[in-house]
């Protein structure tokens, strides 16, 4: 019944999506795009797939369909699985498969750019999948530090086009 509700909002999504051709459907197209990135990182899924690239959101139904969506020009979206012990390799960001090792935790996520300004700095959740998910702004490079429980990652990241999607190399130590 879930899967029906998603599926039937993102065929809403879509449509509506096509039906605009003015700029405030662009940012609406933003925001919708946005959102089903969310519900595909929050859901349950059994018949679709969903990844992200740098550039593209790729949504594949259980007819093996693949449908893609435009990004928003000057937003990347990135994902980080901080651990501990348990980690996986990834580069493109499986919104509906790839499985952090830190479920429903509290960190503290800063995030500056190369000249010191703050991006982010607050408390967020990894989702069930382990994962905290972020939007930041496209062609920079970030200082990203994390802190759960008194241990701290720290990793530089990048958001050009190309650039990975899935950061699970990010150890609390």
């Amino acid at each position: 019944m879930k899967i029906l509700r998603l599926t039937f909002l993102a065929v809403l999504l879509i449509s509506i999506m096509a039906a605009c051709n003015n700029e405030t459907s662009e940012n609406n197209q933003e925001k919708d795009i946005k959102e089903m990135v969310h519900d595909y990182s929050v859901g349950d899924f059994e018949d679709i797939t969903a990844s992200i690239t740098s550039h593209e959101l790729i949504v594949m139904d259980q007819n093996n369909k693949e449908t893609t969506y435009d990004l928003p020009e000057d937003e990347f979206f990135v994902s980080i699985a901080p651990f501990e012990t348990t980690t996986h390799e990834c580069a493109i960001h499986s919104l509906t498969g790839c499985q952090g090792e830190l479920v429903e935790k509290d960190f503290q996520v800063h995030i500056e750019d190369e000249d010191g300004n703050v991006v982010v700095d607050k408390t967020m959740t990894t989702f069930e999948n382990g994962f905290i998910d972020l939007w930041l702004p496209r062609d920079q490079k970030f200082n990203v530090t994390i802190e759960h429980n008194g241990k701290v990652a720290e990793s530089i990241i990048s958001t050009f086009k190309g650039d990975n999607t899935c950061i699970t190399t990010m150890q609390l130590v």
